[in-house]
């Protein structure tokens, strides 16, 4: 068993190497697997006992690696302010529980590989990791930054086809690759010929090199429609853990307003300020906020620019007679109060629109489970969450200028989902405004891999991202996925930038994660597969 797992850490490592923000590897990822399967098909082939316990072992081994080395920042901003086991035990949730998931689709291959030929093994390998993936995304467990198609962030120009397929697609691309090399090695290793090699070889390159070619292409032809809008990015760099310490409210705002007048010019029509921007220590009641002083100070900020809008982070909250939503908490003999992580859109008339941010981060933003996890409430209360968790809305909302210019307000890990992001894109959104905090992993690789994911949401839809970290990266990126301008980490900072607006949806805008449901039909298929007594020795090649 050695060898075996040597061959599914250096799978791991392959996999590191591969992973975002380390620049144009990602190609890495077309072969990644490679070691890891090999390993596996030696235990099948092998005269070990408990095959199935020992191929779950090493594929665990390979991606908890791969997994924990990519998102260790997870224990970086935990450990800041929480004692050192509870942030080792707390982080273990996001280290342990996707790798988790992944090795169980591995196992789940081994007992298809029992029952049916490798050909229709391997597509219910791919299908159940599909189904994974997309699990991974809507539960309330949701943590889908490690998706497979999610790599090739930093080497965009090589899957310009997401406007088709949606990072979903890049996970199949990876998956097929991955498979036909495989199959190569093996027989040239075990010196069979179950399949023509030259017929594969063919089939693999087809599968590289049509892609390939094809995004190069989109991407060198690719011509943005001139509609153009000037829009303003802040950052300005105020510590997260010391918001209301070492800082007022009062004075975060005019060194927001600052920041955005230091670059704008009279014409400029949007103003890009950060997750939870706006706040008070007694709160925004969002019914009120035109009699708030921080809406009069925005609004007098405004009046030097005609077709001015800011659109903000908030830390917002609406009060009931009565719990509302789940998330309402009782709040003194005034009623029930929710709160929100919002987004606001200010402009020079009357009207204040608000989104509130709807994927919530679990444990930190929202209780996963609801009760069955309550005893952890008094933890995540103190990594800057809420003990009754925030409120949410289930759809996105697009802020529209009164110029009618849409904007999609997508707060800080909203903008890993794909299909979420279309859904604005669908309603009317011309460009996506990312409104984030990163300040919270410190100076790791979390904020560099925040900032590449926003590249695939902006080919996906070919639309321009304006993105404002409080402390993080801010910039702009185009609908080819290029980063046109970005801010250094840990400097206040503000950025100008004229954007081209987009009316047009994409395939994917208008289908979505299509591969999604042929996954979930070829998982279905495996498992029937799995359940029905075997009648015959199947042919493992």
């Amino acid at each position: 068993m050695k060898n075996n797992y040597l061959l599914a850490f250096l799978s791991s490592i392959i996999l590191l190497l591969a992973w975002p923000p380390i620049p144009y590897s990602s190609p890495l990822l077309l072969v990644a697997f490679v070691p890891l399967l090999v390993a596996i098909e030696n235990i099948m082939r092998g005269s070990y006992t408990n095959k199935g316990r020992k191929i779950f072992g090493v594929a665990f081994l390979s991606t908890f690696i791969w997994n924990t080395g990519s998102i260790y920042w997870v224990y970086n901003a935990m450990n800041a302010y929480l004692p050192g086991y509870v942030s080792i035990l707390i982080a273990l949730i996001p280290f342990g529980l996707a790798p988790l998931l992944m090795a169980t689709v591995f196992r789940l291959y081994y007992q298809l590989r029992k029952k049916k030929s490798i050909l229709y093994s391997f597509i219910g390998l791919i299908s159940l990791w599909l189904s994974y993936e997309f699990l991974h995304q809507w539960w309330s467990l949701s943590f889908p930054w490690m998706s497979l198609g999610n790599g090739f962030a930093n080497f965009h120009q090589l899957v310009q086809w997401y406007e088709l397929t949606g990072v979903f697609g890049g996970t199949v691309w990876i998956w097929v690759s991955n498979l036909l090399i495989f199959l190569m090695v093996w027989q040239k290793k075990e010196k069979v010929e179950g399949f023509s090699n030259k017929k594969l070889g063919f089939i693999l390159a087809t599968v590289l090199i049509v892609p390939i070619t094809a995004s190069l292409i989109r991407y060198n032809i690719y011509v943005e429609h001139i509609n153009p809008s000037e829009v303003v990015v802040v950052q300005p760099n105020i510590d997260p853990y010391q918001k209301f310490g070492s800082i007022s409210p009062a004075e975060q705002l005019e060194t927001l307003i600052h920041l955005s007048e230091k670059v704008a010019k009279p014409n400029t029509e949007f103003f890009l300020w950060p997750e939870t921007a706006l706040s008070s220590p007694t709160g925004i009641n969002e019914e009120d906020f035109r009699s708030h002083p921080i809406y009069d100070r925005v609004a007098s900020f405004l009046d030097q620019y005609k077709n001015g809008n800011v659109l903000s982070g908030i830390e917002s909250h609406l009060i009931y007679d009565e719990p509302k939503t789940g998330t309402a908490r009782q709040w003194g003999n005034i009623g029930y109060m929710d709160n929100f992580n919002a987004a606001v859109l200010i402009d020079r008339s009357s009207k204040v629109q608000f989104y509130h941010k709807s994927k919530l981060v679990p444990g930190v933003e929202q209780m996963p489970f609801g009760e069955t996890l309550s005893f952890l409430k008094p933890v995540f209360a103190h990594f800057g969450g809420t003990t009754g968790g925030y409120g949410k809305q289930e759809e996105p909302s697009v802020f529209y200028a009164q110029s009618g210019i849409g904007a999609a307000p997508v707060i800080c890990y909203e903008s890993i989902w794909g299909n979420y992001v279309a859904d604005y894109v669908t309603k009317g959104a011309q460009f996506i405004a990312i409104v984030t905090n990163d300040g919270w992993w410190g100076n790791t690789s979390g904020k560099d891999q925040h900032l590449q994911y926003a590249k695939l949401r902006a080919i996906e839809n070919r639309r321009w991202v304006a993105r404002s970290a409080n402390t993080g990266i801010s910039g702009f990126i185009n609908q080819r996925g290029d980063i046109v301008q970005k801010t250094e980490w840990w400097q206040p900072d503000a950025r100008l930038q004229e954007i081209n607006l987009n009316e047009e949806l994409t395939f994917y805008t208008k289908n979505g994660d299509l591969f999604v449901y042929l996954g979930f039909a070829g998982s279905l298929l495996a498992l029937f597969f799995i359940s029905v007594p075997k009648r015959k020795k199947s042919n493992l090649l």
